[in-house]
């Protein structure tokens, strides 16, 4: 099995950052009321924890593979970076309705004053917590292509459609990152989210014309 049996719980895991966008978007647009804020923050939390788990007992799966036979063959190896995405998305989703915890919930919410600053401060927590799982399962697919990187490697990756997966889960990772840095008011943050979003946009035009190289010699 591979990270890419994750890939039914992935709607689910993008119900957070919608549920951020639309909050988000009602206030700039000067309608905050257009919208009951706090069914679609609670509703985009609760899909986003279903797809979560569901994704992590996947991955744990693939992390009790990965200890007991190895990695998956070459054609697969692109799919592990689908791993990073659950953990990402929902540390970006979280901590962006985070940071929209004072237009969201109303200043007596369950009872006390302190409840937008106290689900703020969990919201960062939880997303930092689930950022630093992210990063790992970045490092463990980035080192399960090393035996590709070295110069004395004979062995060559053939272009598959799964190369896609070297951009998708990362766009996570990059906003995770971002909203992290804004949380926290952290320049070493930002310029982190900056440097890994040049480096995506690099591997995209890699991936994007390899596939139309591809495409031409019909060796799809």
């Amino acid at each position: 099995m591979t990270p890419v049996w994750v890939f039914p719980a992935y709607p689910l895991l993008l119900s957070a950052p919608f549920g951020g966008n639309l909050i988000s978007a009602a206030g700039r647009a000067g309608r905050p009321d257009g919208i009951n804020t706090v069914p679609v923050a609670l509703a985009a939390i609760t899909a986003q924890g279903t797809g979560f788990l569901i994704s992590f007992m996947i991955c744990a799966a693939f992390l009790y593979r990965l200890m007991t036979q190895k990695l998956p063959r070459d054609h697969q190896r692109p799919g592990v970076f689908i791993s990073i995405g659950p953990s990402a998305f929902s540390s970006a989703g979280l901590v962006q309705l985070g940071s929209l915890s004072h237009s969201i919930f109303p200043s007596d919410f369950m009872g006390t004053e302190h409840a937008v600053h106290i689900l703020r401060l969990l919201a960062y927590m939880a997303g930092l917590w689930l950022w630093g799982l992210s990063i790992w399962f970045f490092l463990v697919s980035v080192g399960s292509l090393w035996k590709y990187l070295r110069p004395e490697s004979k062995g060559k990756l053939h272009f598959q459609m799964t190369w896609f997966s070297f951009v998708f889960p990362n766009t996570a990772l990059v906003a995770a990152t971002e909203a992290l840095g804004s949380a926290f008011d952290s320049p070493g943050l930002q310029i982190f989210g900056c440097v890994l979003a040049g480096c995506l946009v690099l591997v995209w035009i890699l991936v994007f014309t390899k596939m139309l190289r591809c495409l031409w010699r019909r060796e799809l």
